[in-house]
């Protein structure tokens, strides 16, 4: 932090200070483990009792901000004696609590005890542990102690003493580097910015002139009647345009068509959901206007003849305004409450809050706005005509196939975090790429629901395709629900027999694709035979990626199921056969013409431990398919990040994570996940991230993110520094 920024930090320090403290303008320990918000009480009073210089069992304002100057400001040395003093556990239960004054950081003579056993570092590492969210088993809390004791312990005294401390950790203190200058320009106003985002630009340049223009032409033909009817009608054309064309993006089928020819290096396919909110927000706009601008021509009406009241013009079919027997201006009303009502529950806030129903009902509502317009306006059918039979002929589609392929989920795993791993039974003539989705209903949780979710399989495997299904609304949570509450006392022959039909169905998987395995049923995972009806498969940007050069892959939390269909769809197609007659082998790369991929960097950020063990196990074969190649000559690089565990810059974790590196240098396995990819703690530096992908130059960089939208902001304001072309899932 820079200087004017410590000061106000400090600032900021006080006055909370003072909020908290009583009369005595003194905080105790419970005040100090409040203030601090930590999960792991031993560091909050561990700091306490070295900032409780006086040995009073509580902390001034001036002891405070003399302890917090001398660690923001303080040298190397002395932040890595205040560690030692955290990590000396034994000396404040070796003296009283009046003394603790001579442990004191501000004390660089004293030491305490002058040394670190292995038992006190074994539970400051737990501590740790449990302030990162870490869970581990006994054993492997042994070997983080050991691996670290050992490294420090230079002289082998059976201690560690602060100056083998500080030669061990001092690379782990680096000063912060000095942050960029912010650029003035406004990132829409940059070069980056409209180059990647041109087709996008040039787009919605174009459905801004069109509607423009039609908005003039309206205009000008009702010039006699008025300025608000001029209006009316503009806006009344837009309407025409907006109302039809929101279909069309829509058109999912087609779209997943016009993605594999040269129309999306023209047209923003990828951003059909984008564009629908636009359109959908343009909608309502123009409606407010319509009927804004028609109630004010009412009201001249009005004035000039009196022949009809306000509530007449608006509520009856008197005034004989419409094609259809005067019905305009009902219609009208009841049009404008439908469109309110729809564009309400789309919301963010409504999608995002579990009430995900709410916006499907509400959003199925375009069928009765649609009809009411062909009665509403004498012009619109016009419009709707070849749009309409399209959208009609691909519902029609949909419905067939989706009934005609009857599907059935097969197996269900339940994985921590709530995710829902469900496995489909796929019929012969079912034809997927990497990444696409499916809309997928289950009669057994909600009859008439259809809901997206990504293919989390290959499309190599024949017989199957999975689905990892988060629970974060009613839809998703009783689906888990359902599974979690089915009885597991099946009758014997029941489930005899369908093991024994399982067991055949796995034997001919093993057969055509070694990869698939039989896994142990047990209170989380059963076999099962439940019809399920799917929708699809409809595209998405990441059907791209095998015509990158250099494709960097992010997924945040359950995002990563695209990407866990990529990983697969790569490991057939880079595949390692060895010789029958002797052990020699190698990688028979599939010949494909949309496979240009050079590098690939797949980034997973999770919030806690348990998430990685939705898809370690592939993970683990993309390493061993890779076990033999130098680091920097591997084709897939993996970077897995905990956000919930300490960051190497919290003095905190700065034992532990030393722990953790050494132990994996040793062990050459993750303790975390097992894999042999380092977990890191804290969230990606994109920053350096994109600069060390930037210095590989292995061709042009596509990134590909699935996760939060705030998340893609700030990756994707990241690619237009680098000019890295960013793509994100929508569905």
């Amino acid at each position: 932090m820079s200087l004017d920024e410590d000061t106000r930090w400090l600032e900021w320090v006080t006055k909370q200070f003072g909020n908290i403290a009583g009369d005595d303008k003194e905080i105790d320990l419970d005040e100090f483990k409040t203030a601090l918000k930590v999960k792991e009480s031993f560091f909050a009073e561990r700091f306490f009792e070295l900032f409780d210089s006086d040995g009073s069992r509580s902390i001034s304002l001036d002891e405070l901000l003399k302890a917090l100057n001398l660690l923001i400001h303080g040298s190397k040395t002395d932040k890595l004696r205040f560690l030692f003093q955290v990590y000396d556990v034994d000396v404040c239960s070796r003296l009283p609590f009046k003394d603790i004054s001579l442990i004191h950081l501000s004390n660089p003579d004293s030491t305490g005890s002058g040394s670190i056993d292995p038992d006190e570092l074994r539970t400051v590492l737990k501590s740790c542990l449990r302030e990162s969210a870490i869970s581990l088993p006994e054993e492997k809390l042994d070997d983080l102690t050991l691996a670290l004791f050992e490294s420090a312990d230079k002289d082998n005294s059976g201690s560690i003493t602060f100056e083998e401390l500080k030669a061990d950790a001092a690379n782990w203190l680096k000063p912060p580097e000095m942050e960029q200058k912010k650029r003035n320009t406004p990132r829409y106003l940059t070069r980056a910015y409209w180059q990647n985002n041109s087709r996008k630009l040039l787009f919605l340049c174009f459905y801004c002139l069109i509607n423009v223009l039609l908005f003039i032409m309206a205009m000008l033909q009702h010039a006699p009647g008025g300025i608000w009817l001029m209006l009316a009608k503009g806006c009344g054309t837009c309407l025409d345009l907006n109302c039809t064309f929101i279909m069309v993006l829509m058109l999912r089928r087609c779209l997943t068509w016009l993605r594999a020819t040269w129309v999306v290096r023209v047209l923003p396919l990828d951003q059909n959901i984008l564009l629908h909110h636009i359109v959908g927000y343009a909608i309502l706009i123009f409606t407010i206007g319509h009927t804004m601008a028609h109630v004010m021509n009412f009201g001249r009406l009005i004035q000039m003849d009196g022949r009809y009241h306000m509530w007449e013009y608006l509520l009856t079919t008197r005034p004989g305004i419409g094609w259809i027997y005067g019905t305009a201006s009902i219609t009208g009303v009841v049009l404008q409450v439908l469109i309110c009502l729809m564009v309400v529950c789309s919301s963010t806030f409504v999608r995002r809050s579990g009430h995900f129903e709410v916006f499907y009902w509400t959003h199925l509502s375009y069928v009765w706005v649609w009809i009411l317009l062909i009665v509403h306006c004498a012009n619109f059918w016009k419009w709707f005509v070849v749009p309409g039979i399209v959208f009609i002929v691909e519902k029609l589609v949909g419905i067939a196939v989706s009934r005609m392929s009857g599907q059935y989920i097969i197996e269900v795993n339940l994985l921590p975090s709530k995710v829902t791993h469900l496995v489909i039974k796929r019929p012969p003539f079912f034809h997927f790429k990497p990444g696409d989705f499916i809309y997928i209903n289950i009669p057994v949780i909600a009859k008439y629901e259809w809901h997206p979710f990504t293919i989390s399989s290959a499309p190599e495997q024949q017989d199957i395709m999975w689905l990892h299904v988060r629970s974060m609304g009613q839809w998703t949570n009783r689906l888990y629900e359902y599974f979690q509450s089915e009885s597991q006392t099946t009758s014997t022959k029941r489930l005899t027999a369908s093991l024994r039909n399982r067991h055949h169905q796995t034997q001919t998987l093993v057969t055509t694709h070694p990869s698939v395995s039989l896994i142990r049923v047990n209170e989380n995972h059963r076999f099962c035979n439940i019809k399920c009806y799917v929708d699809g498969p409809y595209g998405t940007p990441t059907r791209q990626i095998f015509a990158s050069e250099h494709a960097v892959l992010i997924g945040a939390g359950i995002g990563i199921t695209p990407f866990a269909s990529i990983l697969q769809s790569i490991i057939y197609r880079m595949r390692k056969q060895n010789c029958p007659n002797c052990s020699y082998s190698w990688c028979a790369t599939i010949k494909d013409s949309e496979m240009n991929l050079r590098k690939v960097d797949f980034i997973w950020i999770n919030r806690d431990q348990k998430s990685f063990e939705w898809f370690v196990s592939l993970l683990t074969k993309l390493e061993m398919d890779q076990a033999d190649e130098e680091p920097e000559g591997r084709f897939l690089e993996m970077h897995m990040y905990m956000t919930s565990a300490l960051s190497k810059n919290d003095m905190k974790a700065i034992g532990l994570q030393m722990a953790l590196d050494l132990l994996a240098k040793k062990e050459k396995r993750d303790s975390i996940t097992g894999l042999r990819t380092r977990t890191q703690p804290g969230r990606p530096e994109w920053r350096k991230v994109f600069q060390k992908v930037s210095e590989e130059k292995k061709g042009k960089v596509h990134v590909f993110y699935c996760g939060s939208p705030a998340l893609a902001k700030v990756i994707k304001a990241h690619c237009e520094q680098f000019g890295f072309s960013f793509y994100k899932e929508n569905f």
